[in-house]
């Protein structure tokens, strides 16, 4: 049985890799051009890495029921990620980026609604703050008028998929779906739709130096590696409480990181969004963490010759 506290660990590692990668994942586009197609490819690559080490120790399960749970994890995961590549390219990314921000909300629901996952009144709280944090680590000025389009429609879509890969990673763990064979089909996943990525571009691109893919490489592992402990975290700790504290406190080491690394200072929207994002993940861990503690007495308290 696994450690009711160990899901802590594997989200603090997950908030490390996902805030330094979000504050160096931009290097590649920014100083080499490179095709947003080329960094998901070589994305996919990386995964191959955790994939390594997540199946050591453990069988790879090859039940039918881990694969339906795997390739859903699997493609909804990359599938958005390429729908996000084309949206990116017709829409505005001030706007996409607030709505995908809300699909740990989806998670939840689904989680509260499917799964009997319950919130007490702090959980609640937290909840709705982590939620607040990610609208205002996303809000960005934006100038002119926006028309609503297929982008609309593609976020939309991205953050409904989003939502649901992370809760059928929750899923798969309650019906026995080790953590190492539900990364291996969301690598597989992301490998099958390369191609797709390719006919994006419309061709391999071959005239970049070296540098660019080399430094997409060494920022797309820690998200790859990132994503490894999310699936440990979630097979670990309550979909409810893991995907919204996550998904807050990610952003608040990035941005954190960049105001170290560029001297980015922080709009007012991100200081509250830091706010919001430790106060709300705070307050979701604390709850979750005491009522475990209330729903699980102490042995020694147990009348003597009683039944166990």
């Amino acid at each position: 049985m696994k450690n009711s506290r160990s899901w802590v660990v594997y989200a603090s590692l997950l908030v490390a890799f996902w805030g330094t990668w979000g504050a160096l994942s931009s290097l590649p586009t920014k100083w080499y051009d490179y095709p947003d197609e080329m960094v998901y490819i070589i994305w996919a690559l990386t995964m191959l890495i955790p994939t390594y080490f997540g199946l050591r120790g453990v069988t790879f399960d090859r039940r039918p029921i881990a694969a339906f749970y795997g390739l859903i994890v699997g493609l909804t995961g990359a599938g958005g990620q390429l729908a996000l590549f084309h949206a990116l390219t017709i829409g505005p990314a001030y706007l996409i980026f607030p709505i995908i921000a809300l699909s740990p909300a989806v998670t939840a629901l689904m989680a509260i609604v499917l799964l009997r996952e319950r919130l007490t009144t702090l959980s609640v709280i937290g909840l709705v703050a982590a939620l607040a944090a990610l609208l205002l680590f996303n809000i960005s000025d934006g100038d002119g008028d926006v028309t609503a389009g297929s982008w609309l429609v593609l976020a939309i879509v991205i953050f409904i998929a989003w939502g649901v890969q992370a809760f059928y990673m929750k899923k798969a763990a309650t019906v026995g779906v080790n953590d190492g064979t539900t990364f291996a089909y969301m690598t597989i996943s992301g490998l099958l739709l390369i191609p797709v990525a390719i006919l994006m571009m419309g061709e391999f691109p071959t005239d970049f130096t070296w540098k660019a893919p080399a430094l997409t490489a060494a920022t797309q592992v820690l998200n790859a590696v990132g994503a490894l402990f999310l699936v440990m975290a979630l097979s670990r700790g309550k979909a409810t409480i893991v995907a919204p504290s996550t998904n807050a406190l990610a952003p608040v080491l990035t941005v954190i990181l960049s105001l170290a690394l560029y001297q980015t200072v922080p709009s007012v929207y991100a200081v509250l969004g830091i706010v919001l994002a430790i106060g709300g993940s705070t307050l979701m861990i604390y709850s979750d963490e005491r009522k475990d503690a209330v729903s699980s007495p102490d042995p020694r308290s147990e009348p003597e010759g009683s039944l166990t």
